[in-house]
């Protein structure tokens, strides 16, 4: 929300850098919510937003929603290197235009899994919505056992014998076994895969994006497991592989100048 307190201020100027610290907050944004923060009529937050996107400072991208263009992230405009969720939310627009799934951004944090960033499918009927915010037992699923997958076997008992030893977690059940079994297959089939493990009626399939800035990240795409087919799995683990290595090569391999 913004107040006209200065009125040597240029408001139009405050409204565009309102919006830039926004989409780099929040790693995208839509003329909807560009208009509510602004308290501006959504013609306003729309000529404002294509302002923006005019001299390179926003992109827009197929979901309607704007994130930070090149003249916003070059050298010297903000950070060397921008946080995770920022850097992701192109490729992650870009699977969910793929799979037509709801898809997420995933890190792992000792032994659950942070769902950082979302998006729902729009084209379905019977959907999976976002889980944006929801914490989860990495073991039960798909991106949480392709990030462990990653990991060595006595990298995943130190981990969970520090969960089974915190006094919130001395009743978790845990069967390091058919954990290590799961995480066998996982690295064999190079995507992580969950059907009905974490919630009733729930299919998702993962593949991890490996260690970014400290942060062990993973895509995944998520459907109802009535509508799940065999040949889904294979057509969005392909997906997943696809874009994976898309912002790998582009956000990981490339050095940042």
């Amino acid at each position: 929300m913004i107040r006209n307190e200065d009125s040597s201020r240029v408001e139009a100027v405050h409204r565009a850098l309102v919006l830039l610290k926004l989409m780099a907050e929040n790693g995208s944004l839509s003329v909807t919510e560009a208009a509510k923060e602004l308290e501006v009529n959504p013609s306003t937050a729309q000529r404002l937003l294509a302002t923006l996107v005019g001299d390179g400072f926003a992109r827009q991208g197929k979901q309607k929603r704007y994130s930070p263009g090149p003249e916003f992230l070059r050298p010297g405009m903000m950070q060397p290197v921008p946080p995770l969720r920022l850097r992701a939310r192109p490729y992650l627009e870009r699977l969910s235009e793929r799979a037509g799934e709801t898809v997420h951004l995933a890190t792992l944090v000792g032994t659950e899994i942070h769902h950082l960033d979302g998006i729902e499918a729009t084209t379905k009927a019977l959907r999976f919505g976002l889980r944006t915010g929801v914490v989860l037992p990495a073991h039960v699923t798909s991106a949480g056992k392709a990030m462990l997958a990653d990991l060595t076997p006595q990298e995943v008992d130190a981990r969970y014998k520090i969960a089974s030893a915190g006094s919130a977690r001395r009743d978790m059940k845990i069967d390091l076994a058919r954990i290590h079994a799961d995480l066998e297959k996982t690295r064999r089939a190079g995507v992580g895969t969950n059907y009905e493990e974490s919630e009733d009626g729930v299919a998702a399939v993962a593949v991890s994006l490996g260690v970014i800035d400290g942060e062990h990240a993973a895509f995944s795409i998520a459907l109802p497991s009535a509508r799940f087919t065999r040949e889904d799995a294979k057509r969005l683990a392909n997906c997943l592989v696809q874009t994976a290595k898309e912002f790998k090569e582009h956000e990981i391999a490339a050095p940042v100048s």
